[in-house]
């Protein structure tokens, strides 16, 4: 087999075997096919695209490149759940004590985040003494004792679909449906779960701006999920601005304990309930997914899901009482208020720029090697759709330096006042099979 006649196959439109992928994946992972011949392949992809089954073939070569993550010994239906990210996104803080709750087994792999603010191992570590820095036995015990544990991310997971992301990146063939499909499901997968629920962004702070791209992308992830045996659904949501108020690790920790009060902002409960609902439903702990969300709004009213939280902190060696007292979480020695400069209605929130904003302050990381500050990060305090005047606060900085101009500058030229909007919708589609 020789990697040149596979790249004039798919030039030529053709379908690749299941041995030729993997030729492909393995010959790549190994080294014994060159950069520039994976990046030929993948332009190929790029413009004649793949069929479903070339898709999950694609998806198990890269699951198979590198180690896998057995959570057998784990009781019950393990469901995760991925998001393609946006700004604001505290979903996973809210999510997974809200399902434990139920029963429903969350054993979480997580990462640092790159970009905006931190990833959710930044934003839990926001909270003093918490660390995900336990053994594979401590994270299997811990789940099947108290339904949840979040452990770091190993090194080994999928090295092929590591090695192909890089040479995509400066390739030009990124935004590839097939490639961007298999490259987040392979790492699901690998992660253990029996089942998968995705929650796919759209808009200005998502990675497919577009509602159409977006759909394409969650039809092919479950389809995917699906034919190599994971029970997946997806839930197509709304990033055109930041979800709920806070931007910032130590901020979401405090809307994410808000949220699980019932006390949190509106767009986060109602997408942590569409996507907790789907999770709940999958690991078979209701009869529907409106049975589901009923007993996600349950555990809710009755403390139970706040009480998860702070089990789930307490046996990772966080400090429980910051639920109680939020004002021990990392603050931001200055408060800094945007004000309106004229009267109307918020008409736009350019969600990608606000997160830029945040990461200028420290919130996030332009680079891996980037410190982050815990304390900040920015409040809105309008959406759009909600009526402005003069002097009214837009956005709340929390910053740790007292010269914030370039950030204000990003603010005001970012958030658009007019006469007349209406808040977007937020959930526009699930996506089940």
């Amino acid at each position: 087999m020789r990697m040149v006649d596979l790249i004039e196959k798919k030039r030529d439109g053709k379908e690749l075997t299941t041995e030729e992928i993997n030729f492909i994946i393995e010959g790549y992972t190994k080294n014994e096919i060159p950069d520039y011949q994976i990046s030929a392949w993948a332009m190929a992809v790029f413009f004649k695209d793949m069929t479903e089954r070339e898709r999950a073939d694609l998806t198990m070569a890269m699951v198979n490149s590198g180690e896998t993550i057995d959570l057998s010994a784990i009781e019950g239906v393990k469901v995760d759940k991925h998001s393609t990210g946006g700004v604001g996104d505290t979903t996973t803080l809210v999510l997974a004590p809200l399902v434990a709750a139920l029963d429903v087994p969350v054993a979480k792999m997580s990462g640092r985040g790159l970009g905006h603010t931190g990833g959710t191992i930044d934003k839990l570590e926001a909270i003093e003494g918490f660390h995900v820095e336990i053994s594979k036995e401590q994270f299997v015990d811990l789940v099947n004792r108290n339904k949840i544990a979040v452990i770091g991310q190993t090194g080994n997971l999928t090295p092929a679909d590591k090695k192909l992301y890089a040479l995509r990146d400066v390739t030009g063939t990124v935004n590839s449906i097939p490639l961007i499909a298999s490259s987040i499901m392979c790492k699901k997968i690998a992660a253990g779960s029996d089942a998968i629920v995705l929650d796919v962004k759209t808009g200005a702070g998502a990675f497919m701006k577009t509602a159409e791209d977006a759909k394409e992308l969650a039809q092919s992830m479950v389809r995917i999920g699906n034919m190599v045996g994971r029970k997946t659904m997806a839930v197509i949501s709304d990033m055109s601005q930041p979800l709920g108020y806070a931007i910032g690790n130590a901020l979401e920790v405090k809307e994410a304990i808000d949220t699980l009060q019932g006390k949190g902002p509106k767009d986060l409960e109602e997408l942590c309930l569409a996507l907790g609902r789907q999770m709940v439903f999958l690991a078979n702990k209701a009869t529907s997914l409106e049975d589901a969300e009923e007993k996600l709004k349950e555990v809710i009213r009755n403390g139970k899901a706040l009480e998860k939280f702070k089990s789930f902190i307490e046996n990772q060696g966080g400090d429980p009482n910051v639920v109680d007292h939020p004002e021990k979480l990392p603050q931001a020695a200055y408060q800094i208020e945007v004000l309106a400069k004229e009267d109307g209605v918020v008409a736009e929130i350019i969600a990608d720029e606000i997160g830029t904003a945040a990461m200028l302050l420290g919130a996030g990381r332009a680079t891996k090697e980037s410190e982050i500050d815990l304390a900040v990060g920015l409040m809105l305090n309008k959406k759009i759709g909600d009526p402005v005047k003069v002097g009214d606060s837009l956005v709340t900085i929390h910053a740790n330096r007292q010269d914030v101009q370039e950030v204000v500058d990003m603010i005001y030229a970012n958030i658009r006042i007019a006469v007349h909007a209406k808040a977007p919708v937020l959930v526009h589609g699930i996506v089940t099979k």
